[in-house]
């Protein structure tokens, strides 16, 4: 789950990490009571941040007024014309590709002073079964981009399962940046409460890009960008309670309510299999084929009527998708009960219009298979079925050819 910045900047705060003072808002209005707010706490800078799930805010444009998603302002009247410019508007980052994302919330933060970027990121490297924090002294870029270009540049440090950060990888973290004197204490203080506001949020990445050192010392996050492990939110009521559905796919939100994994992708042909590994692979053999995956579509290992119909739906609310690939494997669930879900849901008013110009391939493996492929072809239906993966791989490239 993906939260936006000034969230993730008041959970930081929870863990004493040091945050600049902000306040988010969704009107002109409350921007420009925000600015007078802070400006009476004592702020002389103001910056005005489009809150967006995406990232490239400071480079990105928004279409109507062109403005960028992050603006400098020294005064209050300068907040307000930043917030009239952002809100509302759609911004374009190199993340949210030409569509762009519609600005439905700025963030006014405190301008900060700054002597020097840095970058801190933690998340789990999957190679190693560890959590990894990685700095560098190139703030304000890219970490991608820096991994490419200059690997050298970042230092990590892993943390072995089961123990806290060690003070002494803290402090090798904090020297690989050059800090010195107080700025160093202070960044092995930011790096362990960092660190320790990671493992009991149960996030599953925490980026501080740019973190920064001020003329007078200070370590602060200048940005913030906090994701969750969706499996762990069940323990986290008050973090889940910070989703933005606005700002999620609505179709991927619809499959989460019938209890479906979808991701919706570019491609021209519609996926649904029981469990992540055989979808990746079937995703694989629809590019070998030709095609190119319109989704990711895992229904479980309970493959029914209800199941496989709402499949169905989500799957065709894509106006894109061009035929249909469906793979399971029979383990738990029976193939032949699948076969008859797949007939049923077919024949469903509903989903029967949809589908009329819409190719199936119906690939079954596992327990009672053969009566399963027996049931699809004697259907009368547009269902094609295949025993093998190539053959169900060669299916997709004739209708796709046809």
């Amino acid at each position: 789950m993906k939260i936006h910045e000034y969230q993730a900047k008041e959970i930081l705060k929870e863990y004493g990490v040091a945050v600049p003072a902000g306040i988010s808002a969704t009107t002109v209005e409350g921007a420009v009571e925000a600015a007078k707010k802070m400006k009476k706490d004592g702020a002389t800078l103001f910056v005005v941040k489009a809150q967006i799930h995406a990232g490239g805010r400071g480079k990105g444009r928004t279409k109507k007024s062109n403005s960028k998603g992050v603006i400098l302002c020294d005064t209050v009247d300068e907040v307000k014309e930043a917030a009239e410019a952002l809100l509302g508007d759609t911004l374009v980052t190199v993340q949210t590709g030409e569509k762009g994302q519609k600005v439905q919330r700025i963030y006014v933060t405190d301008g900060v002073d700054i002597e020097q970027e840095f970058y801190l990121g933690i998340l789990l490297d999957r190679a190693k079964s560890k959590n990894v924090i990685m700095v560098s002294t190139e703030g304000g870029v890219e970490i991608e981009k820096v991994a490419e270009e200059t690997p050298e540049k970042i230092v990590k440090e892993w943390v072995e399962p089961g123990m806290d950060l060690q003070h002494n990888q803290a402090r090798h973290l904090a020297f690989a940046l050059g800090l010195e004197g107080e700025a160093f204490k202070k960044a092995v203080k930011f790096i362990m409460a960092l660190y320790k506001c990671y493992e009991q949020t149960d996030a599953n990445m925490v980026e501080i890009n740019p973190l920064v050192r001020t003329p007078g010392g200070d370590i602060v996050a200048l940005d913030a960008k906090m994701t969750f492990d969706d499996n762990a939110l069940y323990r986290h009521k008050e973090i889940e309670e910070l989703r933005d559905e606005s700002e999620e796919n609505p179709i991927e939100l619809e499959a989460a309510e019938f209890g479906l994994n979808y991701i919706k992708l570019d491609g021209n042909v519609g996926c649904m299999v029981n469990g992540a590994g055989l979808a990746m692979a079937t995703m694989d053999i629809i590019k070998l084929s030709g095609g190119d995956p319109a989704n990711f579509l895992d229904v479980g290992g309970s493959a029914n009527v209800d199941t496989v119909k709402n499949g169905f739906r989500i799957i065709l609310e894509d106006p894109n998708v061009e035929a249909i690939l469906i793979n399971i494997f029979g383990g738990i669930v029976r193939c032949d009960r699948v076969a008859n879900g797949v007939i049923e849901a077919v024949k469903d008013p509903e989903i029967a219009e949809k589908v009329a110009d819409v190719p199936i391939i119906v690939r079954l493996q596992g327990t009672n298979a053969e009566e399963a492929k027996e049931i699809i072809d004697n259907s009368d239906l547009n269902v094609i079925s295949a025993v093998l993966l190539k053959e169900a791989a060669d299916e997709v490239s004739k209708v796709l050819a046809a």
